[in-house]
């Protein structure tokens, strides 16, 4: 059945392709970006079929108008894709407030108001797919990512809670978490050269270089190749809460969640203690 898509930034990198693989098979797209300017290009391939918006996720009330326009547009809603963020680079102790807080309000607020906006049409219809592209940084955690971990650390749990809140109206969420794509210029992204940076704290130069020395090494994914299992995945009568998009992390992140286990294992006498003795008192 045709589908519907209501798809955050959709101007480049992965969002675009989304978008263009969901047309060429011959679903509508309402494709947001914040500068509308970039979308042209769709409507003059696919016509009536992609309805251009432009949009700022930060901006609560222009994206409750954009979802509200899609759903007049097209008449119901069937996939919206939280893809819009970008990546703030930067040790804890050099974040300025306002670049937390834009990390913030971009890939955090930004996601919870498409989602506001979007579900009150999706339980009115008994159905929809939500789609938040987090990121495998959104499962791990690495030395200058603080910010971007934050943003999707609180995406992960924020959807998982969500799923659970939404399943009864038939409605689906999925948390995608993305490895390195291809998405400037063939190159596999490397967030220590193409990021948002912090003011640089001589400090924390050595770490810098250390980690510039090990980022961008691993094969970058193929953003064509993930709108395809997007597509694959959104067309399932059971999709997962979570799934990685890409090659290379799955190790990492067994090892991670292994290490959390063990260590749990290795101080539960501690955890035992700090709950005390109710009964004694």
């Amino acid at each position: 059945m045709q589908k519907v898509w209501f798809v955050t930034g959709s101007s480049r990198g992965l969002g675009r392709n989304f978008v263009e693989a969901a047309l060429a098979r011959g679903d509508k797209v309402a494709a947001t970006a914040r500068n509308s300017a970039s979308l042209r290009a769709l409507a003059g391939t696919y016509g009536d079929a992609v309805l251009p918006l432009e949009m700022d996720v930060t901006d609560r009330a222009t994206v409750f108008e954009s979802v509200k326009r899609a759903k007049e547009h097209f008449g119901r809603l069937d996939v919206i894709v939280n893809n819009a963020g970008y990546a703030q680079v930067g040790a804890v102790e050099e974040l300025t407030e306002q670049e937390l807080r834009d990390q913030l309000e971009t890939n955090l607020f930004g996601a919870v108001w498409v989602v506001q906006a979007a579900l009150p049409y999706l339980r009115e219809q008994r159905s929809g797919h939500i789609i938040q592209l987090s990121s495998a940084a959104g499962v791990i955690a690495m030395p200058l990512g603080g910010a971007y971990h934050a943003s999707k650390w609180a995406l992960e749990g924020l959807n998982e809670a969500l799923a659970g809140e939404v399943a009864a109206f038939g409605v689906k969420v999925t948390i995608i978490e993305p490895g390195g794509f291809a998405t400037r210029d063939g190159n596999n992204p490397d967030p220590l050269a193409n990021g948002y940076m912090a003011k640089p704290d001589p400090a924390y130069d050595g770490l810098r270089q250390r980690l510039g020395a090990m980022t961008g090494k691993m094969p970058a994914g193929d953003p064509a190749a993930a709108a395809q299992a997007l597509l694959k995945l959104v067309d399932s009568a059971n999709p997962p809460v979570r799934v990685l998009f890409g090659m290379g992390f799955h190790p990492l992140i067994e090892r991670a969640y292994a290490d959390r286990l063990k260590t749990w294992a290795d101080w539960q006498d501690l955890s035992i203690e700090a709950h005390g003795n109710l009964e004694a008192r």
